[in-house]
């Protein structure tokens, strides 16, 4: 290992550490501060001109060979960008991975691990940078920018990396055998394990949150041995490229090629991705979007091991409650945060048609749907709160969505766009809050993307949990919500949970929210149902990333 590489996982060992109890603990833990006032106010202040700073510019990168230029980022608060980036060339670009790959892989866990944790370090630093730039491609709120795309991406990054760590330890790097052989000499063999990474990774990375979704495939596949291209969205590229360009300092500072982590930015109409999964050196892919398009790279990237996080209909079931206030207001900041556009956001609300039970009494079926829609209005009553949860709509299809879905089902609480005092440009609507019957499956069982929920009224709670576990087995969750006051019906969602493989919580009323998830405790999607074919993160999603080899020879005892 080298001296630097040794340095900087010297530097971040304790860190490693205390990652690695986390994660077997599963309590609270982070090294990196969700809390901006934690990080120094010079950095913080200055975010904004740094990031003026980088528009109309070209941002450079490390490329074996340069194909092409490209850029077009429009920012969903109203501006273009203007920034441009080097597409390298796919065949020079595959040549000096795979060049790069043995020295790297030889360079040993500890050696990786160590790059890997000076990579996050440096990347924690620049989390107000950073959220300028997630903010202005996925159209976050500054707030949810920063700390989704800041501390909270990286801690993703830092268990992947953890994980790794866990996983390649446990392999020994020599062992003696020797099997007796009773009056004869025994028999003894001297072996050698390798870690030997699959290949090149390819990590698609996404508009909505471009550093959230890419940090757990990149730090796994890095840190196992793997060199990883970096496919940003062609509408957020710029927060991957800041990822690269620290990656690559990082690599070169330690002695290896910088191309190890390489960025090929393209764009919407004229797209790489189909190219670069289908390359033979590709072993490797993580996609995070459509299921269309993850659906694809399962069926036909099969040279690759592929890591999908697609679409699915993230529900919440109602039975009873104790007050309906809290509970509205819960999910009325649930439906609101980013305006809907985040993987774990709840589309389908069930609620028997009867109504629900309450400390208070009885409340119809009526009173609970208008009582979700109130909370939801009275959240976003002050513009300036609301352009600060909801954010702006990442993609103008988003917003065109809000439209096309409005004859779907009786309008509860309609859509409206809403004006940035910062930002006049912005593209921000308020959630769109649908009442449909059971019966109206082909509105509430498709993937709405965006502002877009529906109230369903069923039966019974009974019905309420056949008609979830029927649409989550058929088209997936990432999240599974339910409220109950009854012991025994709360074991049926747990059981509901288990069948339909998705992570449950449970009477959520107070500060913790159902599209939430807690890296080193929360396990993000589970793999076990169509939304998702893996989870962020867990053994399997870094055990599949190397193999091992050993060799073996004859020994002598000592």
């Amino acid at each position: 290992m080298s001296q630097q590489a040794q340095q900087m996982l010297d530097r971040h060992r304790e860190t490693l550490d205390q990652a690695v109890e986390a994660i077997t603990s599963r309590g609270f833990w982070t090294p990196y501060p969700e809390n901006i006032k934690k990080y120094p106010e010079e950095a913080v202040k200055g975010a904004p001109e740094r990031f003026k700073a980088m528009l109309e510019q070209h941002y450079a990168l490390k490329v074996p060979a340069v194909a092409g230029q490209v850029g077009g980022e429009v920012s969903p608060y109203g501006f273009e960008l203007g920034v441009t980036y080097d597409q390298p060339e796919q065949g020079a670009l595959i040549d000096a991975m795979q060049a790069a790959m043995p020295a790297w892989r030889d360079a040993g866990a500890e050696a990786r691990v160590g790059v890997c944790l000076e990579i996050l370090a440096r990347l924690n630093a620049m989390s107000p940078d950073i959220a300028q730039a997630v903010s202005h491609t996925s159209g976050q709120a500054p707030m949810m920018a920063f700390q989704a795309g800041g501390p909270h991406a990286q801690d993703r990054g830092l268990e992947a990396v953890t994980y790794a760590w866990q996983a390649m330890s446990q392999v020994p790097a020599t062992a003696k055998w020797v099997k007796p052989q009773g009056k004869h000499d025994p028999l003894v063999l001297d072996k050698r394990y390798h870690i030997v990474p699959r290949g090149i990774s390819l990590v698609v990375a996404c508009s909505t949150f471009p550093t959230w979704n890419t940090y757990p495939g990149l730090f796994a596949s890095l840190a196992t041995g793997n060199p990883v291209i970096l496919k940003p969205h062609p509408a957020a590229i710029l927060p991957v490229a800041m990822t690269a360009r620290v990656a690559q300092e990082v690599l070169e500072e330690a002695g290896f090629d910088p191309c190890l982590v390489s960025l090929v930015p393209d764009t919407a109409e004229a797209p790489v991705t189909k190219e670069l999964a289908l390359d033979p050196a590709v072993k490797l892919i993580d996609f995070t979007g459509s299921n269309a398009f993850g659906e694809w790279l399962e069926q036909n990237a099969t040279q690759a091991q592929v890591f999908t996080e697609k679409a699915g209909i993230n529900t919440v079931i109602i039975d009873s409650v104790e007050q309906i206030k809290p509970v509205a207001q819960n999910l009325a900041f649930t439906l609101s945060l980013y305006s809907g556009q985040m993987c774990t956001t709840t589309q389908a609300i069930y609620v028997p048609k009867e109504g629900i039970k309450t400390a208070d009494g009885q409340l119809s079926f009526d009173e609970v749907a208008g009582t979700l829609a109130k909370a939801v209005e009275k959240f976003l009553s002050d513009n300036d709160r609301a352009c600060a949860v909801l954010g702006a709509i990442q993609s103008p299809a988003t917003a065109a969505r809000i439209d096309e879905c409005r004859g779907l089902g009786e309008v509860l609480l309609d859509s409206e766009p809403r004006e940035h005092a910062q930002f006049p440009g912005a593209r921000v609507h308020t959630p769109l809050l649908l009442k449909v019957d059971a019966g109206q499956r082909d509105a509430f069982s498709e993937e709405r993307f965006g502002p877009i929920s529906f109230v369903i009224a069923t039966d019974s709670t009974a019905h309420s949990i056949e008609l979830a576990r029927e649409v989550i087995g058929e088209k997936g969750a990432i999240t599974l919500g339910a409220y109950t006051t009854d012991d025994a019906v709360a074991e049926q969602f747990e059981a509901l949970a288990m069948e339909v493989a998705a992570p449950l919580s449970l009477n959520l009323d107070g500060g913790v929210f159902v599209n939430q998830s807690a890296a080193y405790s929360d396990f993000h999607a589970t793999g076990g149902n169509p939304a998702a074919n893996a989870s962020l993160c867990d053994q399997a999603f870094v055990t599949r990333r190397f193999v091992v080899v050993q060799s073996r020879r004859h020994g002598k005892l000592d």
